[in-house]
């Protein structure tokens, strides 16, 4: 079912049988309760209920405090945080300088974890307990976005740092800080929650929470009408106004889009690549998406203005680069590439393509919003210049694996800038794959250039905020000029509710439950 139609959305929405229960409907199947096994915002999404970090982000990705309540630079090297007094985990054991140690010591040890989080500490060498409520981290140089990164670091306890993922999963070692207490996970169906009654900061408004996973964006929005859930997250943009002219419906969107939509291309092959051949099938004796001419050809011949308007109907954004406008490391001289067929083909002739190319772009279905339909329209763009592009959609879970064994060579992929600049997604969509320093962690492609490397690595260590922002810009050039992926849009995710909810989006696509609140006033 792809469109709903007007006596459908105008229908009478069953209520919700206690005001303290709330169901939410989402479009991504986490993968894992484990707070550290998979930096993924699927994850994330319920993972950020139940687990605190030392920091927290605002709506905006601005850095406040969390667990800890203050924190500084002592030299160039420490950084001292300050934990709040009198937090507890669920099961009432007091929060300590040690959690936090621990939880740090366990991010590089956790067996298999396909996308680790690693990019967050690469700089922390030891992390040290000065008292009960004080920990100090040291640094392999200076890290000055330090505080940034503790966002991503859930802390889980001590006595539960050597867990396995699933003991995680089971509930075993499950026990956070945050606003929820976990119940049950079930793959690939949902999540359930509790209240945490005991929580530090202001208490959720609801007892029990479940997370209902419904991949299909229609199935979704109709599960929202039959009141079978309260709250989704993905809104299909194709629904989206009729949504808005329901009068029992809410939707709000994020104030900023952070989430990046690229491409990643195959650049790790010298020779033949995978789903790629020539136009009738032959196999190509090397890699046509090593060559930047190639790589220019596709990214010009996509009308991503086409795309935000008519496939993502506005809630979104067309870019060229990794950044919002306004984010620390943003780069004005990097504009949205011109859409050019004609240049393309000439491109593609040049780089001994002069009848085109076969290939297959692998995407996910339903991870992120319209990813199957911008596929499709990038695929019909290609054929105008003689590159004949079919689809194969997965759901993110088989997705996931199939990418991380680069099986792939052409594959649609995201990365946010969660940390407020450019350096961390430089790092992870540009930077040479480097799974030990967690480098490189959604540079599917395998690009790799030296240089960039460097010059990501040299702004790491500069603690003047406009000095190290002129060399973020100089490393996001040199990385889009060599088309390291090819950028598409900057995502805006958007929520529906029932009339009588209300949710301030984030820009961090993460439903934070304990901030969905009842409104008494239902009317518009």
């Amino acid at each position: 079912m792809r469109h709903l139609t007007a006596i459908a959305l105008l229908a009478g929405l069953a209520m919700p049988a206690s005001a303290q229960s709330l169901s939410v409907g989402i479009g991504d199947a986490p993968t894992s309760i484990d707070p550290h096994y998979l930096n993924s915002p699927t994850n994330k999404n319920v993972v950020c209920n139940i687990f605190d970090a030392l920091t927290d982000a605002d709506n905006t990705i601005g850095i406040v405090p969390s667990l800890a309540e203050s924190w500084r630079l002592v030299d160039d090297t420490t950084w001292e945080f300050k934990l709040r007094h009198g937090i507890k985990f669920h099961d009432g054991t007091p929060l300590t300088a040690e959690d936090v140690r621990a939880s740090y010591v366990r991010v590089p040890k956790v067996p298999n974890a396909p996308q680790p989080f690693t990019t967050y500490i690469r700089l922390v060498k030891e992390v040290r307990v000065i008292d009960t409520n004080t920990v100090r981290m040291i640094t392999n140089g200076l890290d000055p976005i330090l505080p940034n990164e503790a966002v991503q670091i859930r802390i889980v306890q001590a006595a539960k740092a050597d867990a396995a993922t699933d003991d995680f999963n089971t509930g075993k070692a499950a026990i956070g800080t945050g606003p929820m207490r976990f119940v049950s996970f079930r793959p690939g169906i949902g999540v359930e929650l509790a209240r945490n009654g005991a929580y530090w900061g202001r208490p959720p408004p609801w007892d029990k929470v479940s997370f209902r996973i419904i991949s299909d964006g229609a199935a979704r929005v109709a599960a929202l009408l039959a009141g079978d859930v309260q709250i989704i997250d993905l809104v299909p943009s194709d629904l989206l106004s009729q949504l808005r002219s329901n009068d029992k419906i809410r939707v709000v969107t994020a104030e900023l889009g952070l989430r990046y939509i690229f491409l990643a291309l195959d650049q790790s092959r010298d020779g033949p690549t995978p789903f790629v051949t020539g136009p009738n099938g032959e196999i190509l004796d090397k890699n046509p998406l090593k060559d930047l001419r190639v790589r220019r050809a596709l990214s010009i011949a996509i009308n991503r203005s086409a795309i935000v308007e008519r496939v993502m109907e506005g809630v979104a954004t067309a870019t060229g680069q990794m950044m919002p406008d306004g984010g620390v490391g943003w780069t004005p001289e990097i504009g949205v590439p011109t859409f050019d067929p004609e240049l393309a083909r000439r491109l593609l002739t040049d780089a001994g393509y002069p009848n085109g190319l076969r290939v297959t772009i692998h995407s996910t279905k339903g991870r992120y919003v319209n990813d199957s339909r911008v596929v499709q329209a990038i695929a019909q763009m290609w054929q105008r210049i003689g590159v004949q592009a079919s689809i194969e959609l997965q759901p993110w879970s088989t997705y996931a694996s199939r990418v991380h064994r680069r099986e792939y060579s052409i594959m649609i992929g995201a990365v946010a800038a969660v940390t407020s600049e450019s350096s961390q997604v430089l790092r992870s969509a540009m930077g040479t794959y480097d799974p030990a320093s967690g480098s490189g962690s959604f540079n599917w492609g395998r690009y790799s250039n030296p240089t960039l490397d460097a010059m990501v690595q040299r702004a790491a260590n500069i603690a003047d905020n406009a000095q190290r922002e002129t060399v973020l810009r100089q490393a996001m050039i040199l990385g889009t000029n060599e088309i390291a992926n090819i950028p598409l849009h900057l995502q805006k995710t958007t929520w529906a509710m029932h009339r009588n909810l209300n949710y301030r989006g984030r820009s961090d696509d993460q439903t934070r439950v304990a901030d969905i609140v009842a409104v008494m006033n239902t009317t518009r």
